[in-house]
């Protein structure tokens, strides 16, 4: 699998998961998340899936600080229902590094290490991705201002063409090229003012 070379290059976010220490899944239960995790999970990379993979990062750097984030232990919400816009993606990437699930997550184990119904669509007053420690109650909006890094104007032209097969090869790859160009810059450490974290409460 070869994915665009500045992927590699993006720091990771270690998590403790206390369930994964407990079934010896991860020694110490500390996990390692990379953002090219969030690529394979979505089977993309786009301002979306980099927006919110930011949004919750920095969320939950927000939220502990120094202190290692904990797996399991956050809850997630959303102010759109599950179907609307880019929701689904969103939820998906939050999921993946905090383990919220919906409805069909992992009930729990002794009636512990829970992650089911931890993830909330259509919530009101939530703005952006709202991100809940259960142990303090401490919480964070986290909301992507993806317009402060836009794409090339080619784009535009280009699109239509590869989505109609019409591109020629040339024009696909200059497409793709651009595209990744955005997301790497929406992932550059020079744009730490692309995610507001507001506390909540």
């Amino acid at each position: 699998m070869k994915l665009p070379d500045y992927i590699a290059s993006l720091p990771a976010i270690t998590l403790h998961d206390p369930l994964a220490e407990v079934l010896g899944a991860a020694e110490g239960g500390l996990i390692d998340y990379h953002f090219a995790d969030a690529v394979k999970l979505a089977g993309h990379a786009c301002p979306t899936v980099a927006g919110a993979w930011l949004a919750t990062v920095r969320g939950l750097e927000a939220l502990y600080g120094h202190a290692t984030p904990v797996r399991g232990d956050i809850a997630v919400a959303l102010p759109e229902t599950v179907d609307e816009g880019v929701a689904g993606v969103i939820a998906s990437i939050a999921t993946l590094l905090t383990g919220a699930a919906a409805a069909g997550g992992f009930k729990g184990l002794g009636g512990q290490y829970g992650r089911r119904n931890l993830l909330s669509f259509g919530v009101s007053g939530v703005t952006g991705i709202r991100l809940t420690r259960r142990d303090t109650g401490a919480a964070v909006d986290c909301v992507v201002r993806l317009h402060k890094v836009g794409g090339d104007p080619r784009l535009g032209e280009l699109l239509p063409k590869v989505i109609l097969g019409t591109a020629s090869t040339a024009e696909s790859q200059l497409f793709r090229a651009l595209w990744q160009d955005r997301v790497r810059r929406i992932l550059s450490d020079d744009n730490k003012e692309i995610v507001d974290i507001t506390r909540v409460g």
